[in-house]
C-alpha cells in the first residue's frame, strides 16, 4: 500500500471521508499570509484550523548541530534564533501554505492548501533508533549537513544508507542540504563535493543559511513540488485506492505483502 494512500485529504470528491489527523495543540491564526510556490503570485486565504487539503510530513535529519533547529525555525516563523538547545528525541513545527499546480502550456492550475509538518530529530547516536521510526510516516526528507564540519558531510552516506532501509519505500523524495553558509572563512565542504554526491544520489543540493534566510524557503518548497508530483502522478495511474475509499484489505494480490516500492 502506498504511503499516499493514507494520506489525509479533504472535501475533495472520494477522499473527503478519510479523518482529519490530531494535530499539534499549537495554535493558528484564524487568516493566515500564504505564498504560492515556485514564483507564483501571493495570495492571502482564510484557513481555520480544520481547513487544508493534505497533511504532509517532512523529516530534516543529519548529525547533530548541523542546524536542523535554527533552519526549521527560519522557515517556519522567518527568525534566527543562534541559543537553540540540542533537541532530544523528536520535535516538529507546521506551517500552512497553498501549492498551485501547473495546468497546460505552463499555465497555473489548482490550488491546494497544504498543512506541513516539519519534523526535527535528534542526530545523536543514542536516539537513532527513536528517529529512525519515524521515517516511515515522513513523505519526504531534509537531509543536512554542516558545511563548516567535513565529517557530517561524511555521514551523509551513513544518513542515506538509514533512509534507504527505513523510509516508507527505497527511494523516497529527499532533498540534499548543506547549512551554515553564512560562515565562508570556516568552510569544510566545497560545492562540487556536495554536488557530486547529490548527483550520485540523483537528489536536488541547497546550499543555505538558517542565519540569513538563503536559500532555506527554496530548499523546503522544492521538495513539497517533488511530492506533490509523486503524488499527482500515483492519481493517475491508480485513481482512488480501495483503503482511501474505506476498504478493508491492507494488502495487495491478495496475501501477498505490499511490496517497498515507490511507484504507487
Amino acid at each position: 500500500m502506498s504511503l499516499f494512500s493514507k494520506m489525509p485529504r479533504r472535501n475533495k470528491g472520494n477522499l473527503s471521508n478519510v479523518s482529519k489527523p490530531q494535530l499539534s495543540p499549537r495554535p493558528f491564526l484564524e487568516q493566515e499570509s500564504l505564498t504560492t510556490l515556485q514564483g507564483r503570485p501571493t495570495q492571502t486565504i482564510t484557513m481555520t484550523d480544520g481547513d487544508y487539503d493534505y497533511l504532509i510530513k517532512l523529516l530534516a535529519l543529519g548529525d547533530s548541530g548541523v542546524g536542523k533547529t535554527t533552519f526549521l525555525y527560519r522557515y517556519t516563523d522567518n527568525k534566527f534564533n543562534p541559543k537553540f538547545i540540542t533537541t532530544v528525541g523528536i520535535d516538529f513545527r507546521e506551517k500552512r501554505v497553498v501549492y498551485n499546480t501547473q495546468g497546460p502550456n505552463g499555465s497555473t492550475g489548482k490550488a491546494f492548501k497544504v498543512h506541513l509538518q516539519l519534523w526535527d530529530t535528534a542526530g545523536q547516536e543514542r536516539f537513532r533508533s527513536l528517529t529512525t521510526a519515524f521515517f516511515r510516516d515522513a513523505m519526504g526528507f531534509l537531509l543536512m549537513f554542516d558545511l563548516t564540519s567535513q565529517q557530517s558531510f561524511l555521514n551523509v552516506r551513513n544518513w542515506m544508507s538509514q533512509l534507504q532501509a527505513n523510509a516508507y519505500c527505497e527511494n523516497p523524495d529527499i532533498v540534499l542540504i548543506g547549512n551554515k553558509a553564512d560562515l565562508p572563512d570556516q568552510r569544510e565542504v566545497n560545492e562540487r563535493q556536495a554536488r557530486d554526491l547529490a548527483d550520485k544520489y540523483s537528489i536536488p543540493y541547497f546550499e543555505t543559511s538558517a542565519a540569513t534566510g538563503q536559500n532555506v524557503e527554496k530548499a523546503v518548497e522544492t521538495l513539497l513540488d517533488l511530492i506533490m508530483k509523486r503524488m499527482e502522478q500515483c492519481v493517475e495511474k491508480t485513481q482512488v485506492p480501495d483503503t482511501v475509499n474505506g476498504g478493508s484489505s491492507g494488502k495487495l494480490d491478495g496475501d501477498k505483502p505490499a511490496e517497498k516500492k515507490c511507484a504507487c
